[in-house]
This record gives structure tokens, C-alpha cells and sequence, in this order.
């Protein structure tokens, strides 16, 4: 069943929005986006102080595809108003590790008893520290800030040791502002 299909975002003040053709520029107070939104029927414009997705007869998928750049939009306006923070807590069970930030890598030392150290990629716009037994992604991205916390956890994946004894890791507490799990 086919039908106009339209989305309307509010744009907050202090975010500037500029649309030119399928690509959308977003800036704000934390620094600025842009991305492009290509589809054929699909149409992308700014009117007053919001930005309307708009299909004519559109299917089920073109549906789809308006709710995922609706989401995409308002990930980008939050992220260049408010900006993105995760934060990762270091458990180190067994062995005390070192945690620091060089240029654009962070070095996991001492990791399991390991010699070699473990490091991970910091992509290009996020800010990272180690505060204590805590390390803070900083980002307007929150595609880029969640990527370079989960390639954290991921370097300090545990293989071929129990689990449930090596807890040793860094391990995602707080996602985009947001507590995980109980508290």
C-alpha cells in the first residue's frame, strides 16, 4: 500500500542547519556534521526551524528508510548541541595495569601479566582521558565516539581463559549519557 509519508524535526536553538540537495550540515555549539542522505524519492528540506523528510507514494521500505534518516538527523543535532560522552571502567583483577593516551592510540600495559602492550585506535574528532579507574570518550559523533569505546573494549578482550575468573577488561558503564545496566 503506497502513501505520502511525512517526518518533521524540530531544530533546537543554537543549531544551524543547511540542506543542499542530499546533503545535510549541521553546526552547533560542540562543532559540526555533515552527511548525506541519498535515496531517488525521498526529499530532505528546511523550513522556519525544523527539517521535513518527505516521500510521495511511498512503500513500506521508503518508510523505513525516513524513520532511519529521521534518527540520523536528531543523532547529529543532539551530538552538535550536547555532544556524546561513554565512559569505560577499568577492572584489573590479577595483574595492575597502566592505562594512558598517546596521540591518537590508547596503550593498555601489563594487561593479564602480558609484555607486549594492547592499543587501541582513537578515531579522529573524539576526546579521550583516563581519570583515575575511568576512561571518558568525548565526541559530537555518536557513530565515532561509540566505535572508539567499543574498540577499547574490544582490545581488551580476554581469549582462551575462563571468564568467570579473568574478569580483567575495560567495560562500557555508561553509553551516550546513559547508565547500563543496574545501579
Amino acid at each position: 500500500m503506497k502513501q505520502d509519508i511525512t517526518e518533521k524535526i524540530t531544530v533546537p536553538d543554537g543549531v544551524n542547519v543547511s540542506i543542499n540537495k542530499h546533503l545535510v550540515s549541521i553546526q552547533g555549539k560542540h562543532g559540526s556534521q555533515e552527511r548525506n542522505f541519498i535515496h531517488p524519492t525521498i526529499t530532505i528540506d528546511k523550513k522556519n526551524n525544523s527539517v521535513i523528510l518527505n516521500v510521495k507514494n511511498g512503500t513500506l521500505r521508503e518508510k523505513r528508510l525516513i524513520k532511519t534518516f529521521k534518527s540520523h538527523i536528531i543523532n547529529m543535532i543532539h551530538g552538535s548541541n550536547e555532544g556524546y560522552t561513554y565512559e569505560l571502567k577499568i577492572c584489573s583483577m590479577h595483574f595492575p595495569m597502566t592505562v594512558t593516551v598517546e596521540g591518537n592510540e590508547l596503550i593498555i600495559k601489563n594487561f593479564i601479566g602480558e609484555k607486549k602492550p594492547r592499543r587501541s585506535k582513537i578515531i579522529n574528532g573524539v576526546k579521550v582521558r583516563v581519570n583515575g579507574d575511568k576512561i571518558i570518550c568525548e565526541g559530537h559523533d555518536k557513530e565515532k565516539t561509540g566505535q572508539t569505546a567499543a574498540n577499547i573494549e574490544l582490545a581488551t578482550r580476554i581469549r582462551n581463559k575462563d571468564r568467570r575468573i579473568f574478569q580483567d577488561g575495560c567495560y562500557q558503564t555508561i553509553k551516550a549519557g546513559k547508565p547500563i545496566g543496574r545501579n
